[in-house]
């Protein structure tokens, strides 16, 4: 089995550590696009286009399927990706898990990047997900980028920011980009109030690995063998990961269980 995952830069880690935890067999290929990235502050069309590309080169490598490890990519680009690669080459989109979130009650924050937040797609989720829920949608701005250059300092100042616009009484908080994913410990941190019961926080990366094994039929066996090879592709040329994904549990995990590709 071979999965492939997209994105522009290293937020696919949370997904993709999921997927080596439920299957340590498969083959993994990861498609990043450095020359584009950011693709946040894109317009819409020109998210897409970069997407296709990146996509176009994982499917290159024949994966059974494709996770879009990004919820940008995922608002923006999936219904071109779903039109160009299905029904041969199933896509999995990330969405902001705002559903099981609100089934706690809340209050909820959802933390998210500024071109999220507020969003139509976002609201959408909203308004389907969680009437009746208290929700905070929380720009974090420079977030996503610190994470991506594993910037210490700049992480903790983008932590403490979108910190301070959550409000005390949150119980759960949406980590509503993939990069927040990785420095989930430090968010958690930064927003549990002294005294109230431990924060909730709801992610997408392992929701989406085991939607990925649904489409295609397969169950989870942590318990396999570990030889599952890993593929980087930088803007379609293959590579290594960045230095940066080292800094992190996920990308740490992927070197340390994965023989060369």
């Amino acid at each position: 089995m071979k999965i492939a995952l997209m994105d522009s830069g290293i937020g696919l880690l949370a997904a993709t550590a999921a997927v080596r935890r439920l299957r340590p067999d498969a083959d993994l290929v990861l498609s990043l696009d450095p020359d584009g990235m950011p693709w946040g502050p894109r317009t819409p069309e020109d998210l897409t286009g970069r997407a296709l590309a990146v996509a176009k080169a994982a499917a290159a490598y024949r994966p059974d399927a494709l996770i879009v490890g990004c919820n940008t990519a995922s608002v923006h680009a999936l219904p071109a990706l779903r039109a160009r690669l299905e029904p041969g080459l199933p896509v999995i989109g990330t969405v902001p898990a705002i559903k099981p979130a609100a089934a706690g009650g809340g209050p909820v924050a959802i933390w998210a990047t500024p071109a999220t937040t507020g969003s139509a797609y976002q609201r959408g989720l909203i308004e389907e997900f969680a009437d009746g829920v208290p929700v905070t949608e929380v720009p974090c701005h420079g977030l996503a980028e610190a994470v991506e250059h594993a910037d210490q300092a700049a992480i903790d100042a983008a932590v403490a920011a979108a910190a301070a616009l959550t409000p005390e009484d949150v119980t759960t908080v949406v980590l509503g980009c993939t990069h927040y994913e990785l420095v989930a410990d430090r968010i958690r941190a930064a927003v549990q109030r002294p005294g109230l019961p431990p924060l909730v926080l709801h992610g997408s990366a392992g929701a989406v690995a085991a939607q990925a094994l649904r489409r295609l039929g397969e169950q989870p066996a942590p318990g396999a063998v570990a030889e599952g090879t890993l593929t980087v592709l930088l803007s379609g040329r293959e590579g290594a990961l960045p230095e940066p994904a080292l800094t992190y549990q996920e990308g740490q995990l992927l070197q340390a269980v994965t023989p060369a590709g």
